[in-house]
């Protein structure tokens, strides 16, 4: 592995992204992302995975440099469609899967914290979806899934403004279970962890599926909806020139005719 480290301690399966400096979410991460997920499916001696990031941060958005290798909508939608099926994996895993957050996790890095049924979170992070800075929607999910944590409301105010929350704010919005300090986010992380590993897996598989019947029936239909128009936001004038904005360190200038 490349991207991500594993390591297998008391039943809990550590997976620490380690693409430095930010633990951006590119296409060969997703792609090791779903080889981890097949390999510790089945492994008898794993109970419960914990994910968290190397360095300074969980996980602060989307591969925007790779974005530029991109040819045109239909291949950027093609990206779209894979980060979704990886963290619908996720979502149904039949292992919990807890997000250890600190320092940011921000665009895709917050979709993925998403797609894990637990998240512990420093105070002081940063959390949010500011894809729409760059004249792009979010595309892993995070417009399906951020209203059923947040309320739609909140929701809206997050993805329109691409204003962050701290951690502080998620805990009361409910987007992360708990508070840590940074010096023992992991720690506590891994106590919750191992508490959860000493369970039945036949139970916990069986309470996993149980809790998916809550889910919104047109979810798919709203995520594949948004990789359809994922890949119009890169085609379109305003992704183009968002993107080049950010490579250039500079404001974007958005056209304001678009249809």
């Amino acid at each position: 592995m490349e991207f991500i480290r594993v390591a297998v301690e008391e039943k809990v399966a550590i997976l620490t992204l380690q693409r430095p400096p930010a633990n951006a979410l590119s296409r060969g991460v997703l792609q090791e992302l779903d080889q981890v997920l097949t390999e510790l499916k089945d492994q008898e001696d794993v109970h419960v995975l914990l994910l968290h990031g190397e360095g300074r941060f969980f996980a602060a958005g989307a591969d925007i440099k790779e974005f530029t290798t991109i040819k045109d909508g239909a291949e950027f939608a093609e990206l779209s469609r894979l980060g979704q099926q990886v963290f619908e994996r996720m979502e149904h895993y039949p292992k919990p899967i807890i997000a250890a957050i600190h320092g940011a996790a921000l665009g895709g890095g917050l979709e993925l914290a998403m797609a894990c049924h637990i998240r512990l979170s420093t105070e002081d992070a940063k959390l949010g979806l500011p894809e729409l800075q760059l004249g792009l929607i979010p595309g892993f999910a995070g417009t399906q899934r951020l209203p059923r944590y947040v309320g739609t409301a909140k929701a809206a105010e997050m993805l329109l403004t691409s204003e962050p929350i701290s951690g502080k704010e998620a805990k009361e919005l409910g987007l992360v279970n708990s508070l840590h300090s940074e010096r023992s986010l992991t720690e506590e992380a891994l106590k919750l962890a191992r508490q959860i590993s000493q369970k039945s897996t036949l139970a916990v598989k069986m309470t996993l599926e149980l809790l998916r019947y809550h889910d919104s029936s047109r979810m798919l239909e709203g995520a594949a909806r948004e990789a359809e128009l994922f890949g119009l936001a890169f085609d379109s004038a305003d992704g183009q020139e968002g993107i080049q904005a950010f490579i250039e360190k500079r404001s974007p200038q958005f056209n304001q005719k678009n249809e």
